[in-house]
């Protein structure tokens, strides 16, 4: 596998997600927050997260140098959260997105994660545009969206999926 961007802010460090970090995914997209805001991805088992790790992050990694970060404080190296770019299905551009296990919200974290990445999409990956897209009662990550600068654009449908998404916006 090719070298892959690592970023880091004053507390944290973002680094491409890996096999490695499957007992710690596995963990992350099965907390109340992650099932009821961004949905059940079946992943029921450590090896489950390696196999969604592989095909899904991993693999866009390898085709846009950009994907899923995991996200671990350097205080102590604590796996705190993970946020990425990705090429969302059923989205026209490339989406940023941030989760965080329960513990760790409220410090500003996630601020200050997604602002290094959503910089990095733009002064690094050179992409010229970001969206993102939230549930209607998800109001923290509206709140971080807009903190970031990011605007409401409208309504998102996915592919299989009957939710109504909020769309948000920012141009480079």
């Amino acid at each position: 596998m090719t070298d892959f961007k690592t970023f880091d802010t004053e507390r944290l460090i973002l680094r491409p997600t890996s096999k490695e970090d499957a007992k710690f995914i596995f963990e992350l997209f099965n907390t109340p927050s992650w099932l009821k805001y961004i949905g059940d991805r079946n992943i029921r088992t450590i090896e489950d997260a390696a196999i969604y790790i592989e095909n899904k992050m991993l693999s866009q990694l390898e085709k846009l140098s950009f994907s899923n970060y995991t996200i671990i404080r350097k205080s102590d190296n604590a796996k705190i959260g993970t946020c990425g770019l990705y090429d969302r299905e059923g989205l026209d551009g490339i989406d940023i997105g941030f989760a965080f296990l329960p513990e760790y919200g409220k410090k500003g974290y996630a601020f200050e994660a997604v602002e290094k990445l959503k910089n990095s999409a733009f002064e690094e990956f050179k992409l010229k545009e970001i969206i993102a897209i939230t549930r209607k009662d998800n109001f923290s990550s509206q709140k971080l969206l807009e903190k970031l600068d990011l605007k409401l654009e409208g309504i998102a449908k996915l592919p299989n999926d009957d939710e109504e998404w909020l769309l948000y916006k920012i141009k480079a």
